[in-house]
This record gives structure tokens, C-alpha cells and sequence, in this order.
């Protein structure tokens, strides 16, 4: 499967089992013959997938080198971009050579922040490896760093050259990290597919599995091309994210997966939308019905009053004001726009 993401620089999307093995020859289409491609992964996905790309990358004609850095939202800062900087400085990278960006969805955003700023931009190509990364954060060439005040609050819009998804890298990950995913997927039903949401709730994810990436990625990609950077749509891709983003900064990123944290904002979001009229009765618990499908947790001892301390500094405030996303019903999603001081009024 593939497709074009038509922004100001197209690039493909390729979905295919054992696309690893075939990295270098599809890197090959895009860059010349000889240039430097940095393989920057972390500690877990390297072993696992890292010698397999960079052969395939060397049998191509490329000069491969590697960047590895402790597995963990942890390491989302900007230290760690650092360190890619100095492999890359004192490897003698050029506007003509790429990164490669193995791994998850941290791996991806400190990756392609780490391109879109050395030597003020050079390619990268998105190689994601768990559920999350391939179904959205590899696509759409958003790229960041977390800072003690809040998460992704450091970053630039940089496109990928080319995104590679091979579902056979998912048979690696724990259980939790599927799940983890899982929460992103449940998003996209929520938001545009209505029909991909019921599917989700009769049958296993497992049973269809490249085709629900596949929606996913596609639905991403037509609400990218309309909205590039993040000036209207594309804040629906946003939904459980504000509250997500609160209850990680809470916990310091730790304890509470990303995936898990946007499933519990769903939630918190949508029953607060039910209690104003805005949101259709039941959504909520339909919601909450299949985050626990699939092993993620629905609530949280987080208070209002702490939550929307936490969202004070969320990327989403325009102004004075705060985009919300909230559902009308499953499927359909809107922006509605509150004050920032009203946020804690709305959750309670």
C-alpha cells in the first residue's frame, strides 16, 4: 500500500510487510549514490531493527552511520538533540546526506527536530517501528522536544522524504506498547471514521490490522494536506491531547504512556462536552468501553483544579483562549474555543 502527502514537498508513504529488509532501496529513489545517512534510534529499537536497516542502507551505496540514546520519554529533551548534533557535526554531515528515524513516536519527533534545525534543515526519512508512530506521529512532519514546563513545547514543522512502515516490526513490542497505540487509533475513529470506531468495538484489532493503519495514515494525510500547520483541522488530530499532555507533565512523562494519557482525556473531554449539550449522550462511555477493549485505562486520580493547572501552557491557547476538541458524536469532531480560565469551569 502507498500514498502521496501533497504538502509544499510530497512525499510517499509506504505500508508494507518486510519494507525494513528494503530501506536502502527506497532510500536509493530519493538521495545520491555515496551520502551519509545517520541512523538515530534508542536503546530498545536498535538492537532489535538497527543492523537490518543499515545493511540494507550500506547495499545501497550509502555511508551509514548510528546515534542511540536511552529508551523513555525521559530522554525527550533537548540534551539528547544535542548529542545527535555532535554524531552529526563529527561526522561531517552536509544539506546532502539524511537521517533515518528508527523507532517510536520520541525517536521521530527528537530525530526530525534534530533535521529540521542542523545546518538549518537537512532531509530525514520516518521509519517508525510501534502502533502510535505509523498510525500518526511519523506522519505530518510535526517534530519536538519536551521541557519541564510542558510537552513538545520546543519543535519545528519539517516534513519527512519518505515514511516506511512495516507492520512486521510490531510482532516485537510488548502488549503495552500495542495498547499504547491503540489509544491514537481509537482517536481517528473518534474524530473522522465513524465506520473504523465500530469495527473496533466487533472485532479485533489484530485480525485487520495493516488495513486500520492504513485508514488511519489516510485520514491524517488528507487533514495534513488541508491544514499543514496546524492553523484550523488540524487541531481535531488534538482530541484528548489536552488533558493527555497535562496528566504526563503531572507525572513528570513517566508512569503514564502518551497513548494512555490521550485515551483518559477522550474520556474527560467528552463527558464534560455530554454535561454541556455539546456532546451526544453515551459517547463517553462508548469511548471508555473500547479504551478498556484494549487494555487502557479510562480515569484518572488527577482533580479539575490540577488538570487545568497543567494545561495552562498547552500549545492549543490562542490568546486569551483555549481550543478544545470535542466530539459531536463519534465520527465528528469540532474545535470549541473557551478562555483559558474557563477550563476548569468546563471540566467540573
Amino acid at each position: 500500500m502507498e500514498m502521496t502527502v501533497h504538502t509544499a514537498k510530497p512525499y510517499e508513504i509506504l505500508l508494507e510487510r518486510g519494507l525494513l529488509s528494503r530501506a536502502g532501496e527506497e532510500c536509493a529513489k530519493l538521495f545520491a549514490p555515496g551520502a551519509r545517512v545517520m541512523i538515530i534510534s534508542d536503546s530498545n529499537v536498535y538492537p532489535l531493527f538497527g543492523e537490518k536497516v543499515a545493511a540494507s542502507l550500506r547495499e545501497a551505496g550509502f555511508r551509514v552511520f548510528s546515534c542511540t540514546f536511552p529508551a523513555g520519554e525521559q530522554s525527550k529533551q533537548l540534551s539528547t538533540v544535542e548529542g545527535f548534533y555532535r554524531a552529526l557535526a563529527e561526522n561531517h554531515f552536509t544539506r546532502s546526506d539524511f537521517v533515518v528515524a528508527l523507532g517510536g513516536g520520541v525517536t521521530g519527533d527528537m530525530a526530525g527536530f534534530a533535521a529540521a534545525t542542523f545546518l538549518r534543515g537537512i532531509d530525514f526519512v520516518q521509519v517508525p517501528t510501534s502502533l502510535l508512530a505509523q498510525v500518526d506521529s511519523s506522519v505530518g512532519g510535526k517534530t519536538g522536544v519536551d521541557l519541564p514546563f510542558g510537552k513538545n513545547l520546543v519543535g519545528a514543522f519539517h516534513q519527512p522524504r519518505l515514511v516506511l512502515i512495516d507492520p512486521d516490526t510490531l510482532d516485537a513490542l510488548p502488549p503495552h506498547f500495542f495498547a499504547d497505540g491503540m489509544g491514537e487509533v481509537i482517536k481517528y475513529g473518534c474524530i473522522r471514521d465513524k465506520d473504523l470506531f465500530e469495527n473496533l468495538e466487533k472485532q479485533d484489532v489484530k485480525e485487520h490490522l495493516e488495513e486500520v493503519i492504513f485508514r488511519c495514515v489516510d485520514c491524517k494525510r488528507r487533514i495534513v494536506e488541508a491544514d499543514a500547520l496546524e492553523k484550523g483541522e488540524r487541531m481535531l488530530l488534538n482530541f484528548g491531547h489536552t488533558l493527555g499532555h497535562a496528566m504526563e507533565k503531572l507525572r513528570d512523562f513517566q508512569g503514564l504512556s502518551h497513548g494512555e494519557a490521550v485515551g483518559i482525556g477522550m474520556v474527560l473531554l467528552s463527558q464534560a462536552g455530554e454535561k454541556t449539550g455539546l456532546t451526544q449522550p453515551g459517547t463517553a462511555d462508548r469511548i471508555a468501553a473500547l479504551l478498556e477493549k484494549y487494555g487502557l485505562p479510562t480515569k484518572t486520580t488527577d482533580t479539575p483544579a490540577e488538570l487545568a493547572a497543567a494545561a495552562s501552557l498547552d500549545k492549543k491557547t490562542d490568546g486569551d483562549n483555549l481550543h478544545l476538541i470535542l466530539l459531536q458524536s463519534i465520527g465528528e469532531a469540532c474545535i470549541h474555543t473557551i478562555p483559558a480560565a474557563d477550563l476548569l469551569g468546563f471540566l467540573q
